[in-house]
C-alpha cells in the first residue's frame, strides 16, 4: 500500500521510495554505469559533432540522455535475468548517474567550442570568412595532442567554482533549473516503485504527455517548408504583432518550462519582451541610416547588433552585482539548515536531508580551483603564444563570476547566456592583447577558458538539482560529472579530429559551421578596435540605471512587506526576454496559465501530477529536436508549407497568379 502520513504535507513523490533504502554514493556509480555512459556519451557525441559542423543546431541533451540511459541499463539488467544471473537492482540514482556522466561528455561538443572559437582559429574559417589576417599568428590548427591537454586543463575547472554554490542555490534560494527538474521526475516516473496507484497514474501521465508533445512537434514540422511557414508562425495577435515576434507557437518546451518556473519570471519576462521587441528594437531600427550605416547588415556589430551587444554587457555587469549582494547576504548563514526559509514538505525535507547528508568540503573545491588556475596560468601560454599567463589569469579571476550567473540564469528560466559571455570576452580580450601580437587566436583562446567555466557550471548545477530530487549522492553526481568530463576530454577530441579530416580531405565536403565565422568576426573587429553604433551607450546606461531602481524597490519593498511586493517584476526575467523572441515567453505564461487554473480547481492534484505533466512535455518536444537537426543537416525539406498573408498581401498574390495563368 502507498504510505499516506502526514495529511499537511500534501501528495508525496518520496513516500512511495519510502521502502527502499537509499544507498551510499559508492553504490550509485557503479561499473555498468560507467560503461553505459562510455558507449551513450561516444554515440552523442559523434551525432552533436557532425551537427555543429553543419546546421549549428545542439538540443538539449538531459532528457534524452536520461532516456536513453534508464532503456540501456534496463535492457541490460533483464537480459542477466533472463541468463540466470541477477545483478543489482537498476535504481534511480544509477539511472541519474548516466544522465550526468553522458551530459558531461556530449555537451563538450558546444561549450568546448568545436563548432565555434576552436574552429574559428583554423585557416580555413579564416579564407572563408575573408576577416583580415591569415598569418600564423592570426590562425592555429586544431590538433589532437593539444586539444585534448588544453581540455583537460580547463573543463574541470568549472565544476570546482560552482560546487560551493550547491546549496546556495538549490535548497536556499530552490532555482527550478526546469531542464534538471524535468529530467528527474521522468526518472522518478520510470522507478517508483510497483503497486503504488499514484506511480502508476504519473508514469501513465508522463508517457502520455510525451507522446502527445512529440506528435505535435512532428505535426507542426511537416508544415514549415520554407521561411515563416507552419503552424508555428500562425498570427495570433495580427500580421503587425507577429513580424515582432509576438504569437504563440504553442511549444512542448518552453509550455513545459512555464509550468514549472515562478508565476513572476515568466511575466517579468513577458513584459520585458513588450518593452524591448514592442518597443525599444523597432525604435532603434527606424533610426537605421541615421544612428548607423543603412548599408550594414543587422548582424554587424556596428549596426543594430551593437546596441543589443551592450546591453548585453551592462546586464551582465548588473547581474553580476545582484548576485554578489546575494550571496554577501547568504554568507552570514553558518548552516543552511539555520537559514529562513518556508514550512518544508515531506519530499523537501527527506531531499534536504540527503542532498546535505555527504558533505563536499568548499575549501576543496576552491583550492582545486586555485590550483587548476594556476597550472593553466602556466601551461598555456606555452601551448598558445598569442597568450600571455596575466591574460590567463585574468580570465580565471573573472570567470567564477559569470559562472555564477549563468548557472543562476539557468536555474531561474533554462536559458544559458555563455554564448554571450563569450562574444563580450572575445572583444575585450582581442582589443587588450592587438591584432599584431595575435589578439585574434589569444581571444579566442580566453573565450575557451570561460565558455568551458561558464556553461560547464550551468550543466553541472542542473544535474545537482536532478541528484536532488532523485535522492542522488552529491558526491555521485561529483564523481560521474568528473567521469564524464575526463571521457569527453579524450572522445570529442577524437571524433572532431576526425570530422576535421574528412572535410579536410574531401574538397567537395563543404562544412557551414556558422557559429566559427561569428566568433572570428568578432575577434578580428576587437583587435582592430570596436566601433559602435551612435547613442549605443547611452541606451544601454539609462536601462542599467532604471534595472537598478527596479532591484532597488525591489529590496524596499521585501523589507517593508508591502503589498505591492509580488507584481514588482524580475530584473533577470525582463533581461533574458531582451535576447529571446517574445513567442518564448508568451508560451511560458500559457505554462504558467495552466497551473494558475489547475491550482483553482484541484491544488492537491497539480501538486501531484503538474510537474509530471511539465516534464512530459518537454521530454516530448526534446525527443524531437535531436532527428530534426539531422533533418536540417542533411537539407530534408518538409513537403507542405502553409503560410498566413495579410489581404493586400493575398491580392497581389492572387494577381501576380492570374497574370501568370494568362501568360501561359
Amino acid at each position: 500500500m502507498e504510505s499516506v502520513g502526514d495529511p499537511r504535507d500534501g501528495p508525496s513523490t518520496e513516500r512511495a521510495f519510502e521502502g527502499q533504502p537509499v544507498p551510499p554514493w559508492t553504490e550509485q556509480v557503479t561499473l555498468r554505469a560507467v560503461v553505459a555512459s562510455v558507449a551513450l556519451g561516444v554515440a552523442l557525441s559523434s551525432v552533436m559533432m557532425n551537427l555543429v559542423f553543419t546546421s549549428g543546431i545542439i538540443p538539449s541533451l538531459n532528457i534524452s540522455a536520461g532516456l536513453l540511459g534508464f532503456f540501456l541499463l534496463k535492457a541490460w539488467t533483464r537480459l542477466l535475468d533472463q541468463l540466470g544471473s541477477p545483478g543489482r537492482p537498476f535504481t534511480r540514482q544509477e539511472n541519474a548517474v548516466v544522465q550526468t556522466c553522458v551530459v558531461a561528455c556530449a555537451s563538450m561538443t558546444y561549450s568546448g567550442g568545436f563548432g565555434s572559437y576552436l574552429l574559428a582559429m583554423d585557416r580555413k574559417t579564416a579564407e572563408k570568412t575573408s576577416t583580415g589576417d591569415d598569418s600564423s599568428a592570426s590562425v592555429s590548427e586544431p590538433e589532437f595532442g593539444r586539444m585534448m591537454a588544453f581540455f583537460f586543463l580547463v573543463s574541470f575547472v568549472g565544476l570546482l567554482a560552482i560546487v560551493p554554490m550547491r546549496k546556495t542555490m538549490i535548497i536556499r534560494h530552490r532555482l527550478t533549473f526546469p531542464s534538471g527538474s524535468a529530467t528527474a521526475h521522468l526518472i522518478n516516473s520510470f522507478h517508483t516503485p510497483h503497486g503504488a496507484r499514484q506511480a502508476k497514474r504519473q508514469v501513465s501521465l508522463v508517457l502520455r504527455s510525451s507522446l502527445a508533445s512529440l506528435f505535435w512537434s512532428i505535426f507542426q514540422w511537416f508544415y514549415t517548408g520554407g521561411p515563416n511557414c507552419g503552424f508555428t508562425s500562425f498570427p495570433t495577435f495580427g500580421l503587425s504583432a507577429f513580424n515582432r515576434g509576438f504569437y504563440i507557437s504553442l511549444n512542448g518546451t518552453y509550455v513545459g518550462i512555464g509550468m514549472i518556473s515562478p508565476h513572476l519570471i515568466n511575466v517579468s519576462m513577458l513584459f520585458g519582451s513588450i518593452i524591448s521587441w514592442g518597443i525599444m528594437w523597432p525604435y532603434i531600427r527606424s533610426k537605421r541610416g541615421i544612428w548607423y550605416d543603412a548599408d550594414l547588415q543587422e548582424t554587424n556589430l556596428k549596426s543594430f547588433s551593437g546596441y543589443k551587444l551592450v546591453a548585453i554587457s551592462l546586464r551582465t555587469i548588473h547581474t553580476v552585482r545582484h548576485h554578489q549582494v546575494a550571496a554577501e547576504t547568504l554568507r552570514s548563514f553558518s548552516d543552511v539548515d539555520a537559514m529562513p526559509r518556508p514550512v518544508m514538505s515531506f519530499d523537501d525535507r527527506r531531499r534536504t536531508q540527503v542532498f546535505l547528508r555527504e558533505h563536499i568540503p568548499s575549501t576543496f573545491a576552491i583550492s582545486g580551483y586555485v590550483v587548476l588556475a594556476t597550472v593553466s596560468t602556466v601551461v598555456i601560454p606555452l601551448m598558445y603564444g598569442q597568450v600571455r599567463y596575466y591574460h590567463v589569469a585574468a580570465a580565471y579571476a573573472f570567470a567564477p563570476v559569470l559562472a555564477f550567473c549563468n548557472a543562476y540564469g539557468t536555474g531561474v528560466a533554462e536559458t544559458n547566456f555563455s554564448a554571450q559571455y563569450n562574444k563580450l570576452v572575445i572583444l575585450m580580450f582581442a582589443s587588450w592583447i592587438g591584432i599584431k601580437n595575435g589578439g585574434i587566436v589569444g581571444s579566442l583562446v580566453i573565450c575557451g577558458i570561460v565558455s568551458s567555466t561558464a556553461s560547464t557550471a550551468s550543466d553541472f548545477m542542473s544535474d545537482f538539482k536532478t541528484s536532488y530530487l532523485t535522492l542522488t549522492s552529491p558526491r555521485a553526481t561529483l564523481v560521474s560529472q568528473v567521469i564524464g568530463t575526463a571521457m569527453g576530454c579524450v572522445v570529442n577530441p577524437a571524433v572532431f579530429t576526425v570530422f576535421h579530416h574528412f572535410y579536410e580531405m574531401n574538397p567537395n565536403k563543404t562544412y557551414q559551421a556558422p557559429l566559427a565565422k561569428i566568433y572570428r568576426g568578432i575577434a578580428v573587429l576587437g583587435a582592430g578596435g570596436l566601433e559602435l553604433p551612435k547613442y549605443c551607450l547611452a541606451i544601454s546606461a539609462t536601462f542599467f540605471v532604471l534595472a537598478l531602481a527596479v532591484c532597488a524597490m525591489r529590496e524596499v519593498a521585501a523589507h517593508g512587506k508591502w503589498r505591492a511586493e509580488p507584481y514588482i517584476p524580475s530584473v533577470t526575467g525582463m533581461a533574458v526576454s531582451f535576447l529571446l523572441v517574445p513567442a518564448v515567453s508568451i508560451d511560458m505564461c500559457i505554462g504558467s496559465l495552466i497551473v494558475f487554473l489547475w491550482n483553482r480547481n484541484d491544488k492537491l492534484g497539480l501538486q501531484v501530477f503538474g510537474p509530471v505533466l511539465a516534464s512530459g512535455l518537454i521530454c516530448g518536444d526534446g525527443l524531437f529536436s535531436i532527428p530534426y537537426a539531422l533533418l536540417a543537416r542533411y537539407d530534408v525539406t518538409p513537403p507542405i508549407c502553409i503560410r498566413f498573408l495579410g489581404r493586400v498581401q493575398n491580392d497581389k498574390l492572387d494577381a501576380f497568379l492570374a497574370s501568370k495563368a494568362k501568360a501561359g
